[in-house]
């Protein structure tokens, strides 16, 4: 394995830690808006979708932990190439990419419930459309 092999990570991990920010700034803006309105309002619809927003918030927590990991170890890997290490490089290489597929699987998870939700929210718009 050359130096560059987990170098090419590095732009694609960069770019994935940047959508999961982008996601859990987007629902951590979100979660307030429906606190305050469900404070003036309770609403079992509103708290429904604050815990389906705090599940997936630990999601991403999780997202991003692994994808940082896989990062770390994507580095800890060209330096043990850097330092003639190739067998332990390969092993830590190795995991950096279990970690990142971790991540990934998280991911798809997280996408699963963000749809389920939208799907509930439009069920029940379709209950006030068809009347």
């Amino acid at each position: 394995m050359e130096l560059t092999t987990p170098a090419l990570l590095f732009s694609a991990i960069s770019l994935l830690m940047l959508a999961y920010t982008n996601r859990f700034v987007v629902l951590a803006q979100l979660v307030r808006d429906l606190y305050a309105r469900y404070r003036q309002e309770p609403d079992q619809m509103l708290a429904g979708q604050i815990h389906n927003l705090r599940v997936r918030i630990v999601i991403i927590k999780y997202m991003q932990i692994f994808g940082a990991l896989s990062f770390l170890f994507c580095v800890a890997a060209m330096f043990l190439i850097f330092a003639g290490k190739e067998t332990s490089a390969n092993v830590v290489f190795g995991a950096s990419l279990i970690l990142l597929l971790v991540s990934l699987a998280l991911l798809v998870g997280e996408l699963h419930l963000s749809i389920n939700a939208i799907n509930i929210q439009l069920n029940d718009f379709e209950k006030y459309t068809h009347r």
